[in-house]
């Protein structure tokens, strides 16, 4: 399979090491327009939520290697930079199921030092995202992409994150990401789709969909 999903995540050494992979919005400097004890819900969107390795799709090019590194690095500033190293070559490792592919070791090297070189203050580049649920609520993934779908469909304009927020979450269903789908859940017409679903995440959905 092309996203090696035979291969389980290890998450047990993440945790072993007290690795933070996810971060909430900070409502005090964001407020959301809708608050619920479910979930936090901007109109507009918010860049500051991260929550790596959240849907069952992997790390498949070093630009997203990167980023993920940079994103880690940004949550777990407590890590020296020997501990950031062992990090970085564990993701890395096809073997712990976090990647698709092999990187070598000068690769590698040259990634870990360009996160190095990167501002810490500054938060680094992310999907915007409407929907971000609170942990430990106790709601199905079926629910949850009602959810998403109910709040980002009454909308007037789809934004081409609202359409890849969808199809993590109907990807992490395990099901079949199509346009239709994706028009359904999101309330409006397979050409809205059509329009907004750039090339990158044309590739995203084969990438989901194991047909890349």
């Amino acid at each position: 399979m092309s996203q090696n999903l035979n291969i389980s995540r290890n998450f047990e050494w993440l945790h072993r090491k007290r690795i933070i992979t996810r971060l909430d919005p900070n409502t005090s400097l964001e407020e959301p327009t809708i608050e619920t004890n479910q979930y936090w819900f901007y109109a507009d969107g918010t860049y500051s939520a991260y929550d790596l390795f959240k849907s069952k799709a992997k790390i498949n090019t070093f630009k997203s290697l990167k980023w993920h590194l940079l994103v880690l690095w940004y949550l777990n500033p407590r890590l020296t930079t020997d501990d950031f190293t062992d990090l970085s070559e564990f993701i890395a490792d096809k073997s712990n199921g976090f990647c698709t592919f092999t990187i070598s070791e000068a690769s590698l090297d040259r990634i870990i030092h360009d996160v190095y070189m990167s501002d810490l203050d500054a938060p680094p580049k992310n999907k915007l995202r409407k929907v971000i649920f609170k942990q430990g609520i106790g709601i199905d993934k079926a629910e949850k992409l009602s959810i998403v779908g109910g709040l980002i469909g009454r909308q007037k304009r789809i934004h081409p994150d609202d359409i890849y927020q969808c199809m993590i979450d109907i990807n992490d269903m395990g099901k079949k990401i199509t346009i239709s789908r994706l028009a359904n859940l999101l309330d409006c017409s397979t050409r809205t789709i059509h329009r907004n679903i750039c090339n990158e995440l044309k590739r995203e959905k084969e990438l989901l969909n194991g047909t890349l």
